[in-house]
C-alpha cells in the first residue's frame, strides 16, 4: 500500500505544481494570451489529479477518464472563444495587454 500511496502523491504534486503555476502566471502576466496559457495549466493540474484518483483509488475505471474528456472539451471550447476575443481586442486597441484595455471598465 505505501507504494500506491507514494505513486498516488507523485501525481499530486505534479498536478497541484501544475496549478499553482497556472494560478501564478494568471495573476502576474499582463498579456491576455499568456492568462489564457495559465488557465490551461490550471485545467491541466485538474485532469491530473482527476486521472490519478481514477488510477489509483476509483473503483470505476472510467469516472475519472469521463471528467478529463470534459475537462480536454471545456479547454478547447474555451481556447477557440478566448482566442477570437483576443483577435477582436486587439484589432479594437492595437494590444493585447490586459492593463491597457481601460475602455472596456464600467
Amino acid at each position: 500500500m505505501l507504494t500506491i500511496s507514494a505513486h498516488l502523491n507523485t501525481y499530486l504534486i505534479i498536478g497541484a505544481i501544475l496549478f499553482g503555476f497556472g494560478i501564478f502566471g494568471l495573476l502576474h502576466r499582463p498579456s491576455l494570451i499568456g492568462m489564457l496559457i495559465s488557465v490551461e495549466l490550471i485545467l491541466s493540474g485538474a485532469s491530473v489529479n482527476f486521472m490519478a484518483f481514477n488510477h489509483f483509488l476509483a473503483p470505476d475505471p472510467t469516472v475519472g477518464q469521463i471528467f478529463t474528456l470534459f475537462i480536454m472539451g471545456i479547454a478547447a471550447a474555451e481556447a477557440a472563444i478566448a482566442l477570437s476575443i483576443v483577435i477582436a481586442v486587439y484589432r479594437n486597441y492595437q494590444s493585447i495587454d490586459a492593463d491597457d484595455l481601460t475602455d472596456l471598465k464600467g
